[in-house]
């Protein structure tokens, strides 16, 4: 953004004012993953976004629209630190995180590298925000760490075994899923059958919604639904920047 006090439609590229900071996460098999910490300018975060990007042999990396925008925004919009990172063997402008793609099995340690950042950092209260493969992720490995809940995009459930299913029920964290209607892998109805076993889940089906989440509108729903979450008290999240009054009205 420029220097201007000029009030700015958050859209798209529109970048909020952040302290951004490139990091390096470590992994017990010895790897370097590349990622960026952005955390609020004035005041510390009140809630911690651990974020897992999608596939990376289809595309996924930690630019992935919706985490780049959640990195771009809710640190100015919702007091969050946004913590993302490349998984192993994956590239983006960032860089490339050394290793190579573990089928979401090797990838265990990379969830492991970034929390232990977390607890080195002392950022609280964390979340997993897994979006597609990132959900993945989330399930088979977060009731590992020390984590709030976690929060699942567009969870297509292909790597997820039963059991790991089964582990989150009664589990302390919380968990909620955002499940798109026109989903390319689990649509509402399938979901509900798959996460029957999980009483404490929270199901969210969104209208309208593809598991890409493409468009505004569709990155504004992920994004309040997130802060609804996270960190309630930021809703309703202003729609331009500096923030005016009215503009949490709408």
């Amino acid at each position: 953004m420029s220097g201007t006090n000029e009030p700015v439609e958050i859209r798209a590229s529109v970048e909020l004012p952040a302290i951004r900071e490139e990091i390096e996460l470590h992994t017990s098999d010895g790897l370097t993953l590349v990622g960026e910490l952005a955390t609020p300018v004035d005041r510390p975060p009140v809630a911690t976004l651990v974020t897992l990007h999608p596939l990376p042999t289809a595309g996924g990396f930690m630019d992935s629209h919706i985490i780049r925008k959640a990195a771009a925004r809710l640190p100015a919009l919702a007091d969050l630190a946004v913590l993302r990172f490349n998984t192993r063997g994956t590239t983006s402008p960032r860089g490339t995180s050394e290793g190579s793609f573990g089928q979401g099995i090797d990838e265990r340690a990379d969830v492991a590298a970034a929390m232990s950042f977390v607890t080195a950092r002392a950022l609280p209260h964390p979340w997993l925000v897994g979006w597609s493969f990132g959900t993945e992720l989330a399930l088979k490995y977060g009731l590992d760490h020390g984590i709030d809940g976690a929060i699942l995009l567009s969870p297509p459930l292909h790597r997820t075994s039963e059991q790991e299913l089964a582990r989150w029920h009664g589990a302390g964290p919380s968990l909620v899923a955002l499940i798109p209607e026109h989903d390319d892998y689990l649509k509402p109805a399938e979901a509900a059958e798959r996460f029957a076993g999980l009483p404490k889940l929270r199901r969210i089906d969104v209208a309208g919604g593809k598991h890409l989440w493409v468009g505004e509108s569709q990155t504004k729903r992920v994004l309040d639904e997130i802060v609804g979450v996270v960190n309630p008290a930021a809703l309703p999240l202003p729609a331009v920047w500096p923030a005016t009054s009215d503009s949490r009205t709408g």
